[in-house]
């Protein structure tokens, strides 16, 4: 039994091998992405000991997320296989002004997730269980789960929970309120700063900070520019901030998860605030400069020098393109 385990559902994506619109290219590449089993695969490439957990399709699509997963180190052998309920599809339409994502997910085998799921996670055994927002907007029984998962009385292991609003799954008006509420009941809490101003209207950092006053740990990304973290210390809290690394973007779909990761693998290692924040800048920045969420990525070894480094702001994002990649 992994000591990690990540929830939520993960689908097959379609995008232009051309990096065109979807009504020019002459061939699409199938890519794996979920946010949840993106963050557990960037725990497995730092050295965590990590399991995925959802519903799935009895079809190709889930003996393609199965293999990729298992391939990139995570555990997949508790996952439910649905026959009457199909694995989620959707896909990137490229842009010059960006990517559009086309959902096909209604009715998906996991969004039959539901409380019943509970007991398939053996919580007695884990030192984090991972979240997002996503799995709240799918079904009425998906946020069943989230809603029991977060209010079981300790002790429980601690939960960490990614905001992640998709305007396309549900509004502001509707997502903010539920987002809050779960966010509040969470042990760690990551969220960007673009998507709380969208749902609760705060400012900056510390105005999210108002908002979520009582989570151990919160951390804050303002997109390229810089990420913050607030931790609970004995009554205080501490406040931390590392600006973010240049890079050249390919696509931004899924960077906030490898950061999400690389935060996650620090913390679980007991690794101080700004060692965190650096570690999961570096896994953003690789996923920036590649198409699908799930890039080759630099040897764990590396990212945890660099991330150590002192010389932190003069590091050269380049050079993450010339170190050796792992699958």
């Amino acid at each position: 039994m992994a000591p990690v385990l990540c929830l939520g559902e993960t689908m097959v994506l379609g995008a232009s091998a051309h990096r065109l619109p979807l009504e020019e290219t002459p061939d699409v590449e199938l890519h794996v992405a979920g946010a949840e089993s993106n963050v557990a695969a960037g725990l497995a490439h730092l050295g965590q000991d990590v399991e995925w957990f959802s519903r799935l399709g009895d079809d190709p699509f889930a003996t393609r997320i199965r293999a990729l997963l298992r391939s990139r180190g995570v555990r997949a052998d508790a996952v439910v296989t649905d026959p009457r309920r199909p694995t989620g599809l959707y896909f990137k339409d490229v842009r010059p002004t960006g990517s559009r994502v086309l959902y096909y997910r209604a009715g998906s085998a996991a969004s039959a997730l539901g409380p019943d799921d509970l007991d398939r996670l053996h919580l007695d055994r884990r030192r984090l269980v991972h979240v997002s927002g996503i799995t709240a907007a799918l079904s009425a029984s998906c946020d069943a789960l989230l809603e029991r998962l977060l209010t079981l009385r300790r002790p429980r292991p601690p939960i960490s929970f990614d905001v992640n609003h998709r305007p396309t799954l549900w509004d502001p008006a509707t997502a903010g309120p539920r987002l809050l509420a779960l966010a509040r009941r969470a042990d760690v809490v990551l969220v960007g700063l673009d998507e709380a101003e969208r749902l609760w209207g705060t400012a900056d950092e510390d105005a999210v900070r108002a908002l979520l006053p009582e989570v151990a740990s919160l951390v804050v990304k303002d997109a390229d520019r810089a990420a913050t973290s607030f931790t609970l210390r004995d009554g205080g809290d501490e406040r931390t901030s590392v600006p973010a690394l240049r890079v050249e973007v390919v696509e931004a779909i899924g960077a906030g998860d490898a950061f999400a990761a690389g935060w996650l693998a620090s913390w679980l290692d007991g690794h101080d605030p700004t060692t965190a924040l650096r570690l999961g800048h570096l896994m953003a920045a690789c996923t920036l400069q590649h198409l699908g969420d799930l890039p080759p990525l630099p040897p764990a070894d590396r990212l945890r020098a660099l991330a150590a480094d002192a010389d932190w702001d003069q590091i050269d994002s380049t050079l993450l393109t010339r170190l050796p990649e792992h699958p």
